[in-house]
């Protein structure tokens, strides 16, 4: 799961997919509509560069779980989020109110128990399924409430593609899929809990000071895991890797792309990232699925994708 440190949560309309504060979607002003296509094209660019640079580094962050496991190097990448969203939003403590920490502190303990539970499940299950499973979060959030008769079969695929995926078979991980559902569950809750934030808190204020709670509640853990799991060189640098690619790479690279192209179009594509995941586990870590598994996948993207393109305004 990407960084999703902003008062900008996803909209319906993204899919819930698109977690930054930054710049308003390029579809909110429509000057940002006759601009070159120069400038769109460098935003798709980049929307393709952030989603590889997010799973990649996910991936590169599963070779330390032999060393220090899931919960080290969501520690780590916890300590990297919150350096990276104090450094830019800079919130100014002092001044929030009670009814403006709940929600931070809620979007706090959210935001490291979906990392946790994600990185879990990569643990057991490889990228591309955990990450499948993860993005139900959003896209029941994108459907729920919805009457239009197009998001009821998109939901009904879905459905169909999970029990697919979760069918009973002697290899089946139950625990890691479970975990799995647990990132997605805290993926909505997260989108839920951020929209509440960037209603209370102006600006990356109140995402930058959940992401410096969640990193000192995982102070203690980290020291725990070097005490008991020293980490090696490179057990640490893998962790590190991990928090720079999958949170501030993708972080910086959004603000660029939420400038240059339309809402509907970055959620369109944020909703390939199953996809990506599944061919950074295939082709970086050998993690091959079945064609059964595919098809679940891509059943589940085009679910997404089929609602967001059928959408009006």
């Amino acid at each position: 799961m990407r960084l999703a440190p902003a008062s900008r949560t996803p909209s319906i309309r993204a899919t819930e997919t698109a977690h930054r504060t930054a710049p308003a979607p390029a579809d909110s002003d429509p000057g940002l509509d006759q601009q070159p296509t120069g400038r769109r094209f460098a935003g798709v660019a980049t929307m393709i560069g952030s989603g590889l640079s997010n799973q990649t580094g996910a991936a590169i962050g599963s070779q330390a779980f032999p060393v220090i496991g899931p919960v080290g190097v969501v520690a780590v990448r916890q300590y990297v989020a919150a350096i990276v969203l104090l450094a830019v939003g800079r919130p100014r403590l002092r001044s929030f109110t009670w009814w403006q920490w709940r929600p931070v502190v809620g979007l706090a303990v959210v935001f490291g128990t979906m990392n946790l539970s994600l990185y879990s499940a990569i643990d057991r299950i490889g990228l591309g399924l955990a990450v499948t499973l993860e993005f139900l979060g959003p896209l029941c959030i994108a459907l729920a409430g919805s009457r239009r008769r197009v998001d009821a079969c998109c939901a009904l695929v879905a459905a169909a593609a999970v029990v697919t995926l979760m069918r009973p078979r002697p290899s089946a991980d139950y625990l890691g899929m479970g975990l799995g559902l647990l990132a997605a569950v805290c993926w909505a809750s997260y989108i839920l809990l951020n929209r509440t934030v960037g209603r209370r808190i102006p600006g990356a204020q109140g995402s930058a000071a959940a992401a410096g709670i969640s990193a000192l509640m995982f102070l203690p853990v980290g020291i725990a895991v070097a005490v008991h799991q020293p980490p090696t060189v490179s057990a640490a640098a893998y962790a590190i890797i991990a928090g720079v690619l999958s949170s501030a790479v993708p972080y910086l690279a959004d603000l660029f792309t939420l400038r240059r192209v339309p809402a509907q179009a970055f959620g369109l594509f944020m909703s390939v990232n199953p996809v990506l995941a599944a061919l950074v586990g295939w082709v970086g870590l050998g993690q091959s699925l079945g064609w059964t598994e595919w098809i679940s996948v891509a059943a589940i993207v085009a679910a997404n994708a089929l609602s967001i393109l059928t959408r009006r305004g």
